[in-house]
């Protein structure tokens, strides 16, 4: 079992960067998939991408290029960077965490969730 907490969301400017942090409670947390997903008023919590122990990762086409997740296995964190933003990017961005390497984009394939960080991005 693992707990979730976000952090580094706020107010940016389009084109500028963010980085969010999620510290994760637990005895064994290379045993999880971390993932970032993110909801915006009246649409559906939607994936953003995931990372694996090793440190592979996999994004959504709308964030490819731009967005980057890493991976502190030893403080027991992932991050995602968040360059170019764009003001379809503001959302409430959640951490996610899968026991074991799972392939999955969608909400169902992971069962514990963080509270979410606001993020903001002025035009």
């Amino acid at each position: 079992q693992v707990q979730l907490v976000e952090s580094g969301g706020g107010l940016v400017q389009a084109g500028g960067s963010l980085r969010l942090s999620c510290v994760a409670s637990g005895r064994t947390f290379t045993d999880y998939t971390m993932a970032w997903f993110r909801q915006a008023p009246g649409k559906e919590r939607e994936f953003v991408g995931f990372s694996w122990s090793g440190g592979s990762t996999r994004y959504a086409d709308s964030v490819k290029g731009r967005f980057t997740i890493s991976r502190d296995n030893a403080k027991n964190t992932v991050y995602l960077q968040m360059n170019s933003l764009k003001p379809e990017d503001a959302a409430v961005y959640y951490c996610a965490a899968a026991r074991g390497l799972v392939y999955s984009t969608v909400v169902g394939g992971f069962g514990y969730w963080g509270q979410g960080t606001q993020v903001t991005v002025s035009s």
